[in-house]
């Protein structure tokens, strides 16, 4: 099974930037997704953004959008996430991981049907 690691978090200002990294470990990797998700302590896993692995579409849920994007460098086995305007509700561990199989919905965002899981990533946003 594929092995996931997310990198790139740390501690920034509201205002500020991040880009996150997920290398994944096999070289033939196909999912039908790869998405982002975070989690703040005491809450529910929350999806943040996804992509179509065949097509290259994206969406994202309405707290980020037009502030992160996704991108995917296949050559290099990486999933990013360009963060921008950073605010202090967006500080979390922050995860990536596939949807393997196709979805009966186009636009997924339920933490369960995805997965394996990498250790994610922390991001501190401060005020």
């Amino acid at each position: 099974q594929v092995q996931l690691v997310e990198s790139g978090g740390g501690l920034v200002q509201a205002g500020g930037s991040l880009r996150l990294s997920c290398v994944y470990s096999d070289h033939s990797f196909n999912p039908n997704l790869m998405a982002w998700f975070r989690q703040a302590p005491g809450k529910e896993r929350e999806f943040v953004a996804g992509v179509h692995w065949s097509t290259g579409s994206k969406y994202y849920s309405d707290s980020v959008k037009g502030r992160f994007t996704i991108s995917s460098d296949i050559a290099k086995n990486t999933v990013y996430l360009e963060m921008n305007s950073l605010k202090p509700d967006d500080t979390a561990v922050y995860y990536c991981a596939p949807r393997l199989s196709r979805p009966p919905s186009l636009w997924p965002r339920d933490p369960g049907s995805f997965g394996p899981w990498g250790p994610g990533t922390q991001v501190t946003v401060s005020s």
